[in-house]
């Protein structure tokens, strides 16, 4: 370790109770379903490039839980991890994906004109409106688990194929191992640059190895369209702008997103999809669409509201700060973003964004009124 399995048949030496892990103080999804029967059954497995079980639990054993949020606590190390342990992610699958079944089929749907409005949100509260996904390229590692070589080659593939953009998708990429000091801080400033992970989550999983080998950042000239490389997935896909015309953002982002995919799929390495886990990726909470559509929105008021976590349960959304997943609010700006990613189609998540976006604005301005807001609580989608 971490993340060979030369030493998987030495482990075997010692009994089960020997070797699980001591999850008595876990609060996450992984210490929820894993039991010494289970690791019984799945210690001896491997996928074909070699990740085991020990691979797939590290994260959750070196990171108890988060005390607001519940973590998931494992993580896919290539393409064929969900079927080799199946009897462990599916169970969790279900649990983070509201009762996801493994019988079930995903939908995908990245056609832009299916979404209904979205062009009018009010730039006085959104101040800037965002869609991203994740990509996994088959046939390769994901970055717990890829080797150098993988990581480099995925790097070259993404290189050549991002060049062959045109138009308004046109643009260039900064690779994190050779970008000049202006570069560097050209791209803080503009908000666009993933530096070395902190997270001991990420860390824990084996994402941040040989940092910052072969991780860089493609963007285009109007800074309107991003995709990080080698980060936490293979493939980060980002459209974003200032402002509430979530409409522009999501038509730029499956625009992209499919010129990107026909690409790579002409190149013969078409992205990691199946029809129960749409598309597939590092992160059980990301499968599906890995998609998350999100503003940055000012609601001082209603964020003080006893009801205002009910009201984004309601619709679906959560809420973070802006400066990520363990950030608080500054000022009253939230990052609101859509709950799901599995067993809804990219157009359907956008869509609950947008409707319950244009919700949340007119109960902050009932709010700044003096007026009652209990007329528009919604019932729940």
């Amino acid at each position: 370790m971490p993340f060979g399995n030369s030493h998987n048949t030495l482990k075997m030496k010692y009994s089960v109770d020997e070797e699980f892990p001591d999850l008595s103080a876990h609060n996450n999804h992984m210490a929820k379903v894993l039991t010494p029967e289970l690791y019984a059954k799945l210690r001896d497995k491997q996928t074909p490039s070699g990740f085991t079980v020990d691979d797939v639990i590290q994260t959750g054993v070196d990171n108890p839980g988060h005390p607001f949020i519940m973590t998931v606590g494992c993580v896919a190390g290539d393409e064929e991890s969900y079927e080799v342990f199946k009897d462990l992610f599916d169970p969790i699958i279900e649990d983070r994906h509201g009762g996801y079944k493994p019988t079930d089929q995903h939908k995908t749907d990245i056609n832009s004109a299916n979404l209904k409005g979205g062009d009018d949100l009010d730039p006085n509260y959104v101040l800037s409106s965002r869609v991203r996904t994740g990509r996994s390229i088959r046939g390769y590692s994901l970055p717990p688990h890829c080797s150098r070589g993988e990581r480099r080659a995925i790097e070259k593939m993404s290189i050549e194929a991002l060049a062959s953009l045109d138009g308004d998708l046109k643009g260039k990429y900064y690779a994190l191992n050779s970008m000049t000091e202006q570069e560097q801080q050209q791209l803080i400033d503009d908000h666009f640059l993933f530096d070395k992970p902190v997270s001991p989550l990420l860390l824990a999983s084996g994402m941040a190895r040989d940092w910052p080998d072969a991780r860089g950042i493609w963007h285009n000239d109007n800074k309107t369209f991003l995709v990080w490389i080698n980060e936490e997935d293979h493939l980060r896909v980002i459209s974003m702008q200032k402002g509430g015309n979530m409409k522009e953002v999501f038509n730029r982002f499956c625009t992209g997103l499919t010129k990107i995919e026909s690409i790579f799929k002409n190149k013969g390495s078409p992205f990691m999809w199946n029809q129960h886990l749409g598309y597939v990726l590092t992160c059980p909470s990301n499968l599906g669409t890995g998609l998350r559509a999100g503003v940055h929105i000012k609601l001082p008021n209603l964020s003080k509201n006893d009801k205002f976590g009910e009201i984004l349960k309601r619709l679906r959304l959560q809420k973070r700060g802006t400066g990520g997943v363990d950030t608080a609010a500054v000022g009253g700006v939230f990052d609101v973003s859509n709950a799901d990613r599995l067993g809804f189609s990219e157009v359907e998540l956008v869509q609950m964004v947008v409707d319950g976006v244009k919700l949340l604005v007119e109960m902050e301005k009932s709010l700044e009124k003096g007026e009652s807001i209990d007329d528009l609580i919604p019932a729940q989608k």
